[in-house]
């Protein structure tokens, strides 16, 4: 085992850029190398954390008293089965460029997934969902290391029990398994799956009736970049040349609330917008905020909303208690006004107090 690091700034391996410093810290290339971390947090009796792209995390001021374990295994095995083709990414992979490689060889399933930061091991975990696709409909197999032994373990797309953004990685397992490839199953030369209105009006304004003639190859490269124009617009694209672009994703998730409580919301607010969902409606969560009446120039600190999308807190030069205070905030003007209680979707790490 290569040494530890110690004292790794937390800031440099996350897009919303906050955070102290790591403990100890350790780049993984190998599974060799995340057993050998196991051994390594046992013996000395600490806690670890699981780091991939540091897209959807936000430390502590105070850092991480324990060790992070980047996770860098890489490798992708593209192997055609009659009309689907398995794909078998590594957890370090980078999921942009996955997707990218996907829709290069003509694959349909992930195409409106384009534009997320982030690695392939963490979005089993999340269950990562854009523009009506998730993930779980393309997932087939994903492997993992049992934090307890070391052993690896596959679990089938059902053994997952995905959610709504969410897994058993998240819930009934969480900080149990260690994800180090995921196998996708995606079709050949497949039209892409088009459901979101937003990503269907772009098209129709950009290419028009022309989009009908199109092979469907040069039709997922198109709904490709369809899906990041309107993510970068909303600031969700990271670029070292957008500030607003310095956040962690969407902070909240869209709550699913009672068919009754939508009822009631929408007498009073008849543009609301609602979705079928199991156990009741889902309702965007932008929405609400925007409808409580809270301006994106408001700042705690150095934390504010991104000014092109409400979903998204910020760091302006603050502090991870800034983002965690505003967001806190957010949610008590959101539930005083409309009686929901916002989730946020970032896994918050650390100290800072989140109430």
């Amino acid at each position: 085992m290569r040494a530890v690091q110690k004292n790794v700034p937390l800031r440099n391996l996350t897009t919303i850029g906050l955070g102290g410093n790591a403990r100890f810290f350790y780049e993984c290339e190998s599974t060799t190398d995340i057993v050998e971390c196991l051994n390594f947090v046992r013996k000395n009796n600490l806690p670890i954390l699981p780091l991939g792209g540091g897209s959807n995390i936000v430390f502590a001021d105070e850092g991480y008293d324990g060790l992070v374990c980047k996770i860098g295994l890489r490798g992708l095995i593209f192997t055609e089965e009659r009309d689907t083709t398995l794909v078998s990414a590594m957890a370090g992979e980078n999921w942009d460029d996955l997707v990218c490689s996907c829709i290069e060889k003509g694959l349909g399933g992930l195409e409106c997934l384009s534009g997320i930061p982030g690695s392939v091991g963490a979005v089993p975990v999340q269950n990562v969902g854009a523009y009506g696709q998730e993930v779980k409909d393309s997932i087939e197999l994903v492997t993992c290391l049992d934090r307890n032994d070391g052993s690896e373990i596959l679990f089938s797309v059902s053994d997952c029990e995905f959610d709504y953004r969410s897994s058993r990685f998240k819930k009934k397992d969480k900080d149990r398994y260690i994800v180090i490839r995921v196998n996708f199953r995606l079709k050949n030369q497949a039209s892409p799956g088009i459901s979101f209105p937003e990503v269907q009006r772009w098209i129709d304004e950009k290419f028009g009736n022309d989009f009908l003639s199109y092979s469907p190859a040069d039709a997922l490269k198109k709904t490709r970049e369809a899906v990041i124009s309107l993510r970068r617009k909303k600031s969700m694209v990271v670029d070292s040349a957008d500030p607003n672009s310095r956040s962690a994703g969407s902070f909240f998730m869209n709550p699913v609330v009672s068919q009754s409580l939508c009822d009631r919301i929408r007498a009073s607010y008849p543009d609301l917008p609602f979705f079928p969902a199991p156990g009741g409606c889902k309702i965007p969560a932008a929405y609400l905020i925007d409808r409580s009446g809270i301006d994106r120039s408001y700042r705690i600190g150095g934390a504010g909303l991104s000014a092109n999308h409400s979903l998204a807190i910020v760091n302006f030069g603050g502090s991870a208690k800034d983002v965690l205070a505003l967001a806190a905030w957010i949610e008590k003007r959101v539930e005083k006004l409309f009686g929901i209680a916002l989730q946020t979707e970032p896994v918050i790490v650390g100290n800072n107090d989140h109430d």
